[in-house]
């Protein structure tokens, strides 16, 4: 049965969450703000790689399309991972779509066509962004003695890097007109 609680169909009232750690309240705070921002990144990396990856064209669609997909399926990863992290130490996760826009750096493309070289570059420049702001959210876990956060921010950006490595090569030589 659904209690009411100031005029609100409320179904459970919860407690705080509060996930024991041994990192200090500040530390949690400043932690899991650096590492909001990397989840707000990845999630709109995510989407711009799916949106590249359904409207890619021409001659290497398949071999884009694939490797797009890939690098999505990386990137979901990687959201779980640095969200768990975060509820790990006893911070709180983004929330809503509005808030990954607020938080986000990553810049969308809602253009109706976009050369297939042009997506692989933009992508690449993007990973290269979402690098920098890994880095910084690095330094703050190093800051507080956060070594698991560390450590899997460098799992991440080597993964990030691979596919900057990736796009920039499948990007050479690339007909950026769309024909």
């Amino acid at each position: 049965m659904a209690k009411k609680a100031k005029g609100r169909d409320q179904r459970h009232v919860a407690p705080p969450l509060h996930t024991p750690t041994d990192l200090k309240p500040k530390a949690v705070q400043a932690i899991s703000k650096a590492l909001n921002a990397v989840l707000a990144d990845t999630f709109a990396l995510f989407v711009k790689t799916k949106n590249f990856h359904w409207h890619i064209s021409g001659p290497n669609f398949r071999g884009y399309h694939l490797m797009l997909d890939d690098h999505a399926a990386e990137l979901i990863t990687t959201i779980d991972e640095v969200a768990e992290r975060v509820r790990k130490i006893g911070g709180v996760t983004i929330r809503s779509v509005g808030e990954i826009a607020r938080l986000k750096s990553i810049k969308d493309n809602e253009a109706e066509f976009v050369a297939p070289g042009d997506m692989l570059i933009e992508l690449m420049e993007d990973n290269k962004l979402a690098i920098e702001g890994m880095r910084k959210a690095h330094g703050v876990c190093d800051d507080h003695d956060d070594v698991a956060g560390a450590s899997q921010l460098e799992n991440f950006i080597d993964q990030a890097e691979k596919r900057c490595w990736f796009l920039f090569e499948s990007s050479r030589n690339e007909d950026r007109t769309g024909h």
